[in-house]
This record gives structure tokens, sequence and C-alpha cells, in this order.
């Protein structure tokens, strides 16, 4: 084994994206930020964009697909390899590139920051004067172990097939979200209110379910290993925390499986979730509203009332708060939302087609919890040349 400096296999230098990116604009240019690396670079739609003038000044980190990126402020050590599909788009000053030409070389430096070793390196560079920040310099003086080609082509090999049968699963689950979300449009939200079919009917959302208060107080259970569902677990994963009690400061929602919630805080990116209660423990943020359905029979189908663009609209009109930062909607407004509500017949027909795609959905993302937590204890043993990759069959 020998070592080589993060600076010396970069075709570009290693530096940061663009410092003031700006609000949003029509037609910019796609920027990459932090968050799009913890939740996963799916598409440039999904990106916040800037001006083309300040992407012109940062071209020097202008993207073309196959580059490794790296998060160095805030949440730091977050990687990601730049799908193709992102070429032309750019990152912000909380991200970094890294541009290595040889494919195998950028998927092993970025299983090698993955990595325990890479994380403990991370930790013990960073400059926490102010905010936490990772600056270029470390980066470039970061030592790289390299083993025999053939080790090295057979690790990347074995961790991307386990990130690949990640991807497979999450675009399924978008695609299923997407499904249903269409089908209650369709069904329920393009229909002529004043010419409803007999026996459907006008009600307010809290004429159908309740809103869940139930709290617990870690503190006076110290010892429960709690399903910790949070704002953050959300948005990296759609999975719960699993952590002891003492972990958490403050008081939780407790929550089972009859329940659907929906974020609080700030509506414009919408958190909707179904617990999938994997022990008798489970709990959530007070920033989620926790519903239950008045009759369980309907109770998926109000989880696609609350995942409607309707609701989300109204959910965004009811805010409080001056800044987009921390804009809050007050749970009791939420039951005055209007909604169609079928006949019994129709809403058995709809869950008949929905429910399975939402217990797809949560078999998919508990396999990839799975598939996680597999990589993650293989890691720091393949890249450290403790097991041998071909001795692994999964």
């Amino acid at each position: 084994m020998q070592y080589k400096l993060l600076g010396e296999l970069v075709n570009r230098k290693i530096g940061y994206g663009i410092v003031q990116p700006g609000q949003s604009v029509p037609n910019g240019v796609p920027v990459i930020k932090v968050n799009n690396l913890i939740a996963g670079l799916n598409s440039p739609l999904e990106l916040d964009t800037t001006t083309h003038e300040n992407d012109s000044k940062y071209s020097r980190t202008r993207l073309h697909g196959g580059e490794l990126i790296i998060s160095v402020v805030g949440t730091i050590g977050k990687t990601a390899i730049v799908p193709k599909s992102f070429d032309g788009c750019n990152l912000v000053r909380a991200t970094a590139l890294i541009d290595i030409d040889n494919e195998l070389i950028a998927k092993w430096v970025k299983y090698y920051i993955d990595s325990s070793a890479g994380q403990s390196y991370i930790e013990q560079n960073l400059n926490t004067t102010v905010q936490p920040t990772l600056n270029i310099k470390s980066l470039v003086q970061m030592p790289i172990p390299f083993f025999d080609e053939s080790i090295m082509k057979g690790t990347v090999s074995l961790l991307s097939s386990l990130d690949d049968k990640i991807r497979v699963n999450n675009k399924i689950n978008d695609n299923l979200e997407q499904q249903a979300e269409l089908l209650y449009h369709e069904r329920f939200e393009t229909i002529d209110r004043d010419k409803l079919p007999v026996g459907w009917r006008i009600v307010r959302l809290g004429d159908v379910a309740t809103i869940s208060k139930k709290s617990f107080n870690p503190a006076k259970e110290p010892e429960m290993l709690l399903e910790h569902y949070s704002i953050p677990a959300f948005d990296e994963a759609h999975f719960p925390v699993f952590e002891p009690s003492t972990a958490i400061k403050s008081n939780k929602f407790i929550v089972d499986d009859s329940c659907f919630m929906i974020s609080k805080l700030n509506p414009t990116t919408k958190r909707v979730w179904k617990p999938y209660c994997l022990t008798e423990n489970a709990v959530c943020s007070t920033e989620f509203i926790v519903y239950k359905a008045k009759s369980q029979e309907i109770t998926d189908f109000l989880y696609s009332v609350i995942d409607s663009a309707s609701f989300s609209d109204f959910m965004c009109s009811h805010v409080t708060g001056s800044t987009g930062s921390r804009q809050r909607t007050t749970p009791s407004d939420t039951l005055a939302f209007e909604l169609v509500l079928p006949n019994a017949e129709e809403i058995a027909e709809y869950q008949g087609i929905v429910s399975p795609m939402l217990e797809q959905i949560k078999c998919n993302t508990i396999e990839n919890d799975r598939l996680k937590r597999l990589r993650d204890s293989l890691l720091p043993k393949l890249m450290s040349g403790e097991i041998d990759v071909s001795d692994i069959q999964l």
C-alpha cells in the first residue's frame, strides 16, 4: 500500500463553488448545495439556480459530470459523484470540486472519504472558529491510500453495486409516489365540486381526522431506545434514526402505524411521512403535525390528501413567521382544509391501488437502510485492506 495526496490526483485545482449564488432565478444555472448532497443528486430540475453572470465568474467549478464533490461548510464530509445529466451545473461555496479524470480513482477517493478513516481526517482538520469549515488546503493534503489496481476495482465494484441498488429503490419510490399523487389529483382534485356524484361530499379535514399531540418526555425514560422520526432523518434518507432517550433533549410526539404526518416547518419544502413503526417506541419531532383518521378505513386516502398539491398550497398560505427559513403553519389551521370525500366504495377502490404502492415504498426504504448499513460496515475494512473483496458474497 502507498499513499498519494489528494491534490496530486486532480485535473483542476480543488476549489469552492459560488460564494453568493443569490435567490433562485427563472432559466438560471442549477447549483448544487449541501442539502442536495444529503438528499442525493437525482435531477438538475430539483436544484435552485443562480444567474448566468454568477456562473461565468465561477467557470472553474462548472460541472461536466463524473466529478467528485464534497460538502465543506456546516454538514461536512458528504460526497457525491456528479451524474452526467448535471452537465453545465455549478456549485455553491459550501461545497468543493474534486475533479479526477480517472473514474475508478474518483470513486475510490469518494469511498475513502466516506470511510471512518476519511471522516476522521476531516474531523481533525476542521476550522471551528466561527462555523465548522474544511479548508481547501486540508483537502489538497489529504493522504489517499492506494492498493493493487485489482483490489481497488473489486472494492469499488462491490460498493457501487450496493449504491446502485439503493439508487434503483429510490427511483422506484419516486415513481410510485408520483403515480399516487397523480391518481389522487385526477380523481379528486380536478372534479367539479358543484357536480359531485351521489354519496360524495365536501368536508373539512377536521371532520374526518384529528391531530394527535400525545407526548413523550425522554428524561422520564432514559434507558429507552427510540425510533425517532426527525426532520433531518426525513431529509437524509426518509428513514427514522434509532437512538437512546438520553440523546434526545426535548419532548416528542408518540406515533403509531395509524398515524400520518406532515412538517409544519417551512411547508414550501414538503415533508409527508407515514411512520413505519418498526418498534413499539416510535416518536417524531414536534415540528410534525401528526394526524389520525377518525375512521381507520380511510387512513391511506387521507394520507394522499395531505400529500396533495392543494394541501401543500393551503399549508403555504397559512404560515406565520417573517423569514423563509423559520416559517410554520399552525396545526389547528390545517383542519379547516376542504376536501372531496367520495363514497366508501370509491375510497376502497382508490386505496386498493394506492395502499400497495405505499407498502412497496416502505419495503424499499427498509431495504435501503439494510443496504446502507451493510455498505458502511464493509467500507472501512475494504478501504484499509483488512478484508479481501473476493471473500465477500452478498
